[in-house]
């Protein structure tokens, strides 16, 4: 029996050596399949990346560089100056309704504080009550009329530089055959710079397009 259990051995030795090889073959498969998804996941080199962009740029002599100070257009173009004034005359109207309804709701307290030992406790509460709505409301009133001014005025400020504005400055920049406008109030500038702004030609002609705008009548107005 040890002499048959002897000349089994190596049989069985090497069938099991055979499994673990092939096993270690489907590892070894498993695992380059891995890596090779892992690798299918990573992003391309910089190189590669940026394979198909041209090389061609442009150079210093055909570069054409203006600048227009944004802010000195809004204070000094007559339409805009016009809109802020509409804005301005708004808001002085809702600060006289303000004054008014507040000397009026101050006379109502004042009143309701001396007839406290007059009314019942159920009047006077209900008289109280009246009075803390009618401020409740005041402040809610007052807050979307402001809020309407400014809607209105933004929406006319949107309008007059989509239609005006804007269509100005692409035509000074095609007149010119500027290759780029920066906005003034971003850029700093040395000298001999006469010519790189372009703010004063672009407010004179939107003085001959525009120089007034009519904004939407707020609510509450």
């Amino acid at each position: 029996m040890s002499e048959k259990n002897n000349s089994n051995t190596p049989v069985v030795v090497k069938k099991y050596s055979k499994i673990g090889i092939i096993a270690a073959i489907v590892i070894a498969v498993a695992a380059i399949g891995a890596f090779i998804i892992v690798r299918a996941n990573r992003p391309v080199g910089i190189n590669d990346a940026i394979s198909e962009v041209s090389s061609d740029a442009l150079t210093g002599a055909d570069l054409r560089i203006a600048v227009v100070r944004m802010d000195a257009i809004q204070n000094q173009a007559k339409v805009l100056q016009d809109l802020r004034k509409q804005r301005e005359n708004y808001e002085e109207k809702l600060r006289k309704d303000l004054t008014s309804q507040q000397k009026a709701l101050e006379k109502e307290k004042a009143e309701i504080e001396k007839s406290q030992d007059v009314l019942s406790r159920d009047a006077l509460q209900r008289r109280v009550m009246d009075y803390q709505s009618r401020v409740t409301k005041l402040q809610r009133d007052l807050t979307e009329r402001a809020q309407s001014i400014e809607s209105s005025f933004q929406k006319a400020l949107n309008t007059i530089q989509e239609k005006h504005l804007d269509p100005i400055i692409d035509g000074v920049i095609a007149k010119k055959n500027l290759s780029l406008v920066v906005d003034g109030r971003f850029a700093r500038t040395g000298t001999n710079t006469e010519k790189l702004d372009i703010t004063t030609d672009i407010v004179s002609a939107l003085d001959k397009r525009v120089s007034s705008f009519k904004m939407d009548k707020p609510k509450g107005f």
